[in-house]
């Protein structure tokens, strides 16, 4: 775990946007603001009606009242110049009154109430108030002049306390609000779980993070500062491990080698010799087993290689045995991006499973199949033998750590690790594992792995 890498703090737009968590930032703090405004327009509307009610009704009084006397004290020939100019410039109209009239009444609102009663106490409770006259809306006042009625219209601008478009733009603004902050606040969420994240992935891949920055709020302070030394610890137990391997290998292996030695020079029967040999080769293959199960993955060595030389070279090895017939049908120019050599010992492990486990009925050797080709854009490999198979509720019990079959057991020794190790390999690939029962006996391994063929 010695190579670092760098964190990406600069994480694009969209990735944020994308997320659940800001979406649901966003979701709460538009119903928050949006209740708080209404909360707050409902309370204003409330306290604002009576204030706001008698203003207008002052108003409206007074244009009516200085209309009337505008147009008393007008000459007769200049009234109709006078009421267009009104109309023009103060958007009122005066207009006759008639019985013909069809009028439409204004709507029921508090606030035209509260205008009502304060325009009937200033120009007589005979005053009338309509919303429409002859299919014409707007705010429609009478008055009279001698014995003679008019309706006075004013536009109905002047008794809205907010328009639609005036609500739109509340509502947009609400909204952008919302938006701008979801996207700081998630922002500053995000990114030290970014961090978090990152630093976890690349530990998970056998890598060294960069230290996580031990600032800013207490709980990501607290937690980047835990985290930070559970990455120390984890180094320091990856250091200590790799002692004890080291110290396995030199400490065990030494003394077999000195035994089989001495057994070697001993005055035995050939049948005593053979059977120390057979045990002291069984004790290596099992401390092997568990270096190499235990062994940290070597990602800094992964690199693009040629799988179908790989794959040749390990059928061409595993053919020279006596008790091994394989039959490939491998696949040119396949290219993959890995550790040969852990590849390499997952082949193995494979081949010497079925060697074991797998021979073909009524023969002292087994009869293997490998085959590999592109697929679906991965590279699949397929290992079968003509054994007897497995129970398939045992396959993902057999990909555990230590676990054999009742049948295995009597049979050549072992720690019970080949498939894990297999199982193993495969994950630090990223690939696909997959084990079945081969038609009509036998089993059958799959192996899928990321890569590409030149051909």
């Amino acid at each position: 775990m010695a190579t670092e890498i760098q964190f990406n703090d600069n994480r694009p737009l969209h990735s944020w946007i994308k997320s659940d968590l800001f979406w649901r930032t966003f979701v709460l703090l538009a119903f928050l603001i949006g209740v708080s405004m209404a909360a707050w327009f409902l309370s204003f509307r409330i306290v604002e009606r009576t204030p706001r009610g008698q203003q207008i009704a002052a108003q409206i009084s007074s244009i009516v009242t200085i209309t009337r006397a505008a147009i008393l004290h007008s000459a007769p020939t200049l009234r109709r110049e006078l009421l267009l100019d009104l109309a023009d410039d103060q958007g009122i109209r005066v207009y006759p009154r008639e019985e013909s009239d069809v009028t439409e009444p204004l709507p029921n609102r508090p606030v035209i109430t509260v205008i009502e009663e304060k325009v009937r106490a200033q120009l007589g409770p005979n005053t009338q108030f309509v919303g429409s006259v002859n299919s014409i809306r707007g705010f429609w006042v009478s008055f009279m002049i001698d014995d003679d009625d008019y309706w006075l219209m004013l536009d109905s601008d002047r008794l809205e306390l907010a328009s639609g478009i005036q609500w739109l733009g509340w509502i947009t603004f609400t909204l952008v609000l919302s938006l701008l902050g979801a996207l700081f606040i998630s922002g500053l969420i995000n990114q030290p779980l970014a961090r978090l994240s990152l630093a976890a992935r690349t530990i998970a891949a056998g890598l060294k993070p960069l230290p996580l920055p031990e600032e800013g709020p207490v709980e990501i302070r607290d937690t980047n500062i835990s985290f930070n030394q559970m990455a120390r610890d984890l180094e320091r137990i990856e250091a200590d491990r790799t002692l004890i391997l080291a110290g396995i290998s030199h400490d065990l292996r030494t003394p077999i080698a000195r035994m089989l030695l001495e057994v070697e020079m001993a005055k035995l029967t050939d049948e005593a010799r053979s059977g120390m040999q057979s045990d002291l080769a069984q004790m290596e293959s099992i401390i092997a087993q568990f270096l190499d199960y235990a062994k940290p993955p070597e990602q800094q060595y992964y690199a693009e290689f040629d799988l179908t030389a790989l794959l040749k070279n390990t059928a061409s090895e595993a053919a020279r045995r006596a008790d091994i017939r394989i039959n490939s049908e491998i696949a040119e120019s396949l290219i993959t991006t890995g550790n040969p050599t852990e590849i390499s010992r997952m082949l193995n492990n494979l081949i010497e499973n079925a060697r074991r486990y797998g021979k073909t009925a009524n023969h002292q050797y087994a009869e293997l199949n490998l085959r590999s080709h592109i697929t679906a854009g991965q590279i699949l490999i397929e290992l079968t033998d003509n054994g007897t198979g497995l129970p398939e509720d045992q396959f993902n019990y057999l990909l555990q750590p230590f676990t054999r079959l009742d049948a295995a057991r009597s049979q050549a020794s072992g720690a019970g690790l080949g498939l894990a190790i297999v199982s193993r390999i495969i994950q630090r690939h990223q690939g696909k594992l997959e084990l079945s029962n081969h038609h009509p006996t036998g089993l059958a391994v799959k192996m899928w792995l990321s890569g590409r063929s030149l051909s």
